[in-house]
């Protein structure tokens, strides 16, 4: 039986595996060349382009793309959420749902806008907002729901959908990591009253840095959302510039480089949405097989865009119930990093275990200083799914969203049937290990100096 490499053996995925023609990202051709030397030889370099630039040609792709009416280009993901969040005028110190287990970028928005981050646990399977928990946590102060498609999945739209309006709610979908996913037939990013994605040159879409784009049907939203991209101006086509400010606004332009590079991505994202998808579903069949391992799930009436991907890992269904999964996941790690399978964990805390939430640092104390709101108890036992998923998951990220890595993730899955077959010599360490889950080192950091 081959030895892992953990104790001497040959590595399964070796560096020279993993070249930039099946693995880099994003794919860049000539045609991303073409685009940027035509917005620099053109002259049209912000979104002030009259409807004649590639901010204003973006813009009308991607409202198109989702199926909405009005789309608004600026200048990242984060900038994309907090113009949406402004967009709907809540009062100062209103609450607003978030997902506990998600990346932080999706709550500061929320605090820059004087609101208040209520999180919620998220469902143990799909890994995004759970409903139920979700109406538990709405008090008189809840104002809006903030959902995120973790990894690609959307989110069940119909519950939350309809637990807003029931209570009156405004939803906002961050579709930052689910470009090109479909729900009942829509797509992501296309739902909420107002919605935002990222273009970080990470995700799905990309451009060549950060950008972000802000989607919604009511002509109302759109046109506040354009008055605070531009210190408050009226810049709509066809009118010209009168350097009046109708809002105290600030300044959150995406440049057309940008917009070039991202058109010519969106004409290829259903293209490589297809092939990344028969390329993960193969992955996923071959170590879903595997005792223990948990591959994620997609509900049948949506697609997954498969920007991460994540994978449990039970002790129980491995027929060890007195190994924590926590200590199973840890000794995993190991032997496949060693493998040269580059699994990770992602987000090492709950949202409101991150040391910014717990101590409230950063805006002066700021939305909670305001009269009526109550210092929050950010304890991260409240959020128990969210645990457990970190604590016995790891995430592949990035390799496979080349729609060329169908042999890499090949070799991943030969490195994890190689693992399991040499499982046993794993077991013992992982029974003697004295475990620790990932947040436990974040949350118990000394403090530091600013």
């Amino acid at each position: 039986m081959t030895k892992l490499a953990m104790f001497g053996g040959a590595k399964t995925l070796r560096r020279q595996d993993m070249t930039k023609e099946l693995t880099g990202w994003p794919v860049i051709t000539e045609e991303e060349h073409a685009a940027v030397r035509g917005v620099l030889e053109g002259g049209l370099f912000t979104s002030n382009d009259a409807g004649r630039g590639e901010v204003s040609a973006l813009q009308r792709d991607w409202a198109e793309y989702t199926g909405v009416r009005h789309c608004a280009a600026v200048s990242n993901g984060t900038a994309a959420l907090e113009l949406a969040l402004a967009a709907l005028d809540l009062e100062p110190g209103s609450e607003v749902l978030v997902p506990a287990l998600t990346f932080i970028g999706t709550a500061v928005p929320v605090v820059q806008r004087l609101l208040v981050p209520v999180f919620v646990d998220v469902d143990p399977v799909t890994f995004t907002m759970d409903p139920e928990r979700a109406e538990a946590a709405i008090t008189p102060r809840t104002k809006a729901i903030v959902v995120v498609h973790l990894h690609g999945l959307p989110a069940d739209m119909t519950a939350l959908r309809a637990l807003a309006d029931r209570h009156g709610l405004r939803l906002i979908e961050d579709a930052a990591q689910a470009q090109g996913a479909h729900y009942q037939g829509r797509r992501a990013g296309s739902i909420g009253d107002i919605n935002a994605t990222s273009l970080n040159v990470v995700k799905n879409l990309p451009t060549c840095g950060e950008g972000g784009l802000i989607t919604t049907d009511d002509d109302e939203l759109y046109e506040r959302v354009v008055l605070r991209r531009q210190f408050g101006e009226d810049l709509r086509a066809g009118k010209d510039r009168d350097y009046i400010s109708r809002m105290l606004a600030g300044n959150e332009k995406l440049s057309a480089v940008q917009a070039a590079f991202t058109r010519r991505q969106l004409a290829r994202l259903d293209e490589y949405h297809l092939l990344r998808a028969k390329n993960v579903t193969g992955f996923l069949d071959r170590i879903g097989g595997l005792p223990g391992v948990v591959a994620p799930y997609c509900p049948p009436d949506r697609t997954h865009a498969w920007h991460i991907l994540r994978l449990r890992f039970s002790a129980a269904a491995l027929g060890h119930p007195e190994i924590s999964d926590g200590a199973l996941r840890a000794v995993v790690q190991r032997a496949l990093r060693a493998e040269g399978v580059p699994v990770q964990p992602y987000q090492v805390v709950p949202l409101p275990g991150q040391r910014a939430f717990q101590r409230l640092t950063g805006l002066g104390g700021y939305p909670w200083r305001i009269p009526g709101v109550e210092r929050p108890d950010h304890r991260i036992e409240n959020f128990p799914v969210s645990l457990a998923v970190i604590d016995d998951s790891l995430t592949l990220q990035r390799i496979h969203l080349n729609p060329a890595a169908g042999p890499v993730l090949d070799r991943c899955a030969e490195a994890f049937e190689k693992v399991w077959a040499r499982i046993d010599d794993l077991l013992p360490l992982a029974r003697a290990a004295e475990h620790r889950p990932p947040w436990h080192a974040a949350m118990n950091a000394p403090e530091e100096t600013p």
